[in-house]
């Protein structure tokens, strides 16, 4: 809704608004692109034009929906699901991604599932073993080993926090 509310201020028009992704309608002209950059700086988002950079951004938005609706994507491996997606072998998306992030895919995926499971903690509706099977874990002890080893702290004692929204990272502070 931020960016939308930034593209009507500045009157550019586009066909086509989702998370991380617009597509506009004509090309901006260089004083609206400085401001439309101004703006996204402003509320924490930015400006992509490079090729590899806009690779990336598609790579975190299916490895986000991979995380938040497995459903989806039953039966298929990640490495399957960006290079069907991207019509790239998965090794040069793993290289370019690793490259630019400074992390591995896998890492970047890790991160996402903890910071699902910590909502998931929080809203406190699933068991663990239902976190598990909702996010195609093995275990709840796998999952329960992954997080601790990520967080320093068991689920439980995640839950027990009295204040755990604040150990959250939104989706885009996560490297």
């Amino acid at each position: 809704m931020a960016v939308e509310n930034i593209l009507k201020e500045l009157h550019i028009h586009y066909s086509e608004l989702q998370l991380g992704i617009v597509t506009l309608d004509t090309a901006l002209k260089p004083d609206q692109r400085k401001l439309l950059q101004e703006k996204l700086q402003n509320i924490g988002f930015q400006l992509i034009d490079d090729k590899n950079t806009r690779i990336i951004e598609k790579i975190k938005l299916l490895i986000i929906a991979y995380v938040r609706q497995p459903y989806n994507f039953l039966n298929k491996n990640l490495s399957d699901i960006l290079t069907d997606n991207l019509h790239v072998e998965y090794s040069s998306l793993s290289a370019l991604f690793s490259s630019i992030t400074a992390i591995s895919i896998e890492k970047y995926t890790i991160y996402q599932k903890i910071e699902y499971i910590k909502e998931l903690l929080i809203y406190d509706e699933l068991s663990l073993a239902e976190i598990a099977d909702k996010l195609n874990y093995s275990s709840a002890a796998y999952l329960s080993n992954q997080f601790k080893k990520n967080t320093g702290l068991t689920p439980t004692q995640f839950k027990n926090l009295k204040n755990p929204t604040a150990l959250r990272h939104t989706l885009d502070q996560i490297q």
